[in-house]
């Protein structure tokens, strides 16, 4: 019988040192969730979610963006008017600034993403939200690679859920890359799709990400598939490396076109955020 403990001890002990070694071969922090070889052929298990039942936003799993020079994050911004939670939701709103004496900027815009925090490697991801409608917003539900594997952007790619433009009823599924963007491939294969919808009720965005394919969904059905390709630029798929999250309320830009500033407020409301493996 002890025999039999030890055994049973060191059989343990060496499964704990087999996980950990993996861990420590990887070089991987422990926010980053590396999907098993061969987990994508069995039934989803959550491994992540964000229910924003609290009065504040949950600091371990989000940060506010900060801005940028880009048009996505041109008005990004950390005043707390561009953020609210409330009956468990969150609310991402793009504002007339109220005070250009200190910033200039006429537009403030409200986003959060999970880099440093948590990030994955193939999955699925579900969002429920509902969309603000607007001239000039542009919310925005998308990925970014965590480890900059490949280089600078865009060669470790984007992955963008879901955006939609002004009061489209539409939304854009997208994939951007060195391939797409650099080489100009968005044919082979079409790197993007719309799906109809109606933005300003509670709808369901995701994707759901394999080794061999990223596949978008509204509302759990799938609507476009971005498939690895083979006999190509190996850029064509960067989607082999730990992506986190950006959910934002953006203004403005080229392709959404100028913002009506009277029609602002406008705000995206996050109901959940769940993530499988």
């Amino acid at each position: 019988m002890k025999n039999k403990r030890w055994i049973i001890m060191l059989l343990g002990l060496s499964a704990i040192a087999c996980h950990t070694n993996k861990r420590l071969a990887n070089h991987l922090p422990a926010h980053i969730y590396i999907q098993q070889e061969g987990r994508e052929n069995k039934a989803w298990k959550l491994i992540w979610s964000e229910d924003f039942n609290g009065t504040k936003l949950d600091t371990t799993k989000w940060s506010r963006i900060p801005a940028g020079t880009a048009d996505w994050n041109r008005h990004m911004s950390q005043d707390d008017r561009c953020f609210r939670m409330e009956h468990g939701k969150l609310y991402l709103l793009g504002i007339n600034n109220p005070d250009t004496t200190y910033d200039k900027r006429p537009f403030l815009t409200g986003g959060i993403w999970s880099k440093g925090k948590f990030a994955f490697q193939y999955g699925r991801v579900e969002i429920k939200a509902k969309l603000g409608s607007a001239q000039g917003a542009w919310p925005a539900m998308w990925m970014l690679a965590e480890l900059d594997k490949y280089g600078k952007y865009p060669r470790n790619g984007e992955i963008d859920i879901m955006e939609h433009l002004n009061f489209d009823n539409i939304i854009y599924q997208t994939t951007h890359s060195y391939y797409t963007l650099d080489l100009g491939e968005k044919k082979n294969p079409p790197h993007h799709g719309t799906a109809s919808v109606d933005a300003g009720v509670f709808n369901v965005y995701g994707i759901s990400w394999y080794p061999d394919k990223i596949v978008f969904q509204l509302n759990g059905k799938d609507t476009f598939t971005y498939p690895r390709m083979k006999g190509v630029d190996p850029s064509q798929w960067p989607y082999d490396q730990p992506f986190y999250l950006l959910i934002d309320q953006q203004l403005g830009g080229s392709w959404v076109g100028k913002v009506q500033k009277e029609q602002l407020p406008v705000e995206m409301v996050v109901d959940w955020v769940k993530v499988y493996q």
